[in-house]
């Protein structure tokens, strides 16, 4: 009949359709696999360092913070005696023939200072990263260390209690993510510091399933300036995007940013990974330099450009936690060199958690943010290796 016979005829069509549709996309499939992976804006290395093997085995309490000894001074110059007096010179002035000992140079702690990291993100798993202003020539090192380096009298005496600095286990910590882009977000984020001896990793990843990660990761070595970065990587997957992985270098002589420009390296330059844990360094060795009122800037090398990054200590505030109450500092960037749509990153760091920070919020703007939110305590390794005092050597 007519109207079964159309009917057939349309059902046809729509196999045939179905079929074409299928043979197209395995076409495409099949071409993709044969073609090379594109790198085209991706930096400069395909696989990024394994990373450390590592037991969380413990929690970290809440703590008054520890007190560390400062580093024994070198030993003073003595001045030679002068010759021993004629047999005819008086008593007193043979007593006054040798003079007082030079007076010692100030302890090492002191110069630590240039080593200051630079605060400035975790990058926003949906939002742009930010990027700092370009470094000011010479003029980087020299502003990073004023910024950082108080008065220069001789410190307090350690008390009783005060132990040798190391640095902090193997820790991990876990946030809980909210916010709003174009509509409410829900997510997840970790921060890992792993250490093998001299060796270190810092690993970052933020998660809003199921549209979009990132992960970052900072592999370096440990010094007697903190974190020394050698390697950055990133890697942002989007639904139905290309996976996007970025690779800065820093070597002795300059520092390889991932769009192909070269900078001068600088003294304590930190990544966006790295830079947390580099502020746990330096509040743990320099505890007087979180106060409300002071700040703290230093060199950030982006994916794309490098600059300086300074944070206002704006605010002590205390946060409930799931598992307990700690005082926090609040520590907010200076907007003043900002370019239109960059991020504003705020933390909040508690020294009774070694100086962790606790919540990190990043802003776009007003309507648009992520807040990160520790969900648990923190997660460390039963004991640390011993950190070399040199650059140390990496193990791959």
């Amino acid at each position: 009949m007519p109207g079964g016979r159309s009917s057939r005829a349309r059902v046809a069509r729509r196999v045939a359709w179905w079929a074409l549709l299928w043979c197209v996309t395995v076409a495409h499939w099949w071409l993709a696999a044969q073609l090379p992976d594109s790198h085209y804006g991706e930096g400069w290395a395909d696989e990024a360092p394994k990373p450390i093997d590592v037991a969380f085995v413990r929690e970290l309490a809440v703590t008054a913070p520890p007190t560390f000894a400062a580093p024994p001074p070198p030993p003073s110059p003595v001045r030679a005696a002068a010759p021993a007096p004629e047999p005819a010179a008086s008593a007193a002035s043979g007593a006054a023939a040798t003079p007082a000992p030079a007076s010692a140079p100030a302890p090492e702690a002191l110069q630590l200072a240039e080593a200051a990291s630079s605060p400035a993100r975790i990058a926003s798993a949906v939002l742009p990263a930010p990027e700092a202003e370009p470094a000011q020539a010479t003029a980087s090192a020299a502003s990073a260390a004023s910024a950082v380096t108080p008065a220069a009298s001789a410190p307090a005496t350690p008390t009783s209690s005060a132990v040798a600095f190391d640095w902090p286990p193997s820790t991990r910590l876990s946030y809980v993510l909210t916010g709003d882009y174009r509509g409410p977000l829900y997510g997840t984020a970790q921060v890992e510091w792993l250490r093998d001896g001299s060796h270190y990793q810092v690993r970052l990843q933020v998660s809003v399933p199921p549209v979009v990660s990132r992960r970052m990761l900072s592999d370096g070595v440990i010094g007697p300036q903190g974190l020394s970065p050698r390697r950055y990587d990133e890697e942002t997957e989007v639904t139905l995007r290309e996976t996007r992985r970025l690779t800065v270098l820093f070597e002795p002589d300059r520092i390889q940013l991932a769009n192909g420009k070269v900078n001068d390296p600088l003294p304590g330059v930190q990544d966006s990974a790295s830079q947390f844990v580099q502020m746990t360094w330096l509040f743990l060795t320099r505890p007087e330099l979180l106060q409300v009122g002071k700040s703290v800037e230093f060199p950030l090398a982006l994916p794309r450009r490098v600059g300086q990054w300074t944070y206002d200590i704006t605010e002590q505030v205390e946060l409930n936690l799931p598992f307990g109450t700690v005082q926090a500092f609040h520590l907010y960037p200076r907007p003043a060199n900002k370019r239109p749509n960059e991020l504003i990153v705020e933390t909040w760091v508690a020294p009774s958690l070694q100086y962790l920070p606790v919540k990190i919020v990043i802003r776009q703007d007003t309507e648009s943010y992520i807040e990160l939110n520790l969900k648990s305590a923190p997660l460390q390794a039963a004991a640390p290796a011993p950190a070399a005092s040199g650059p140390g050597r990496i193990v791959r």
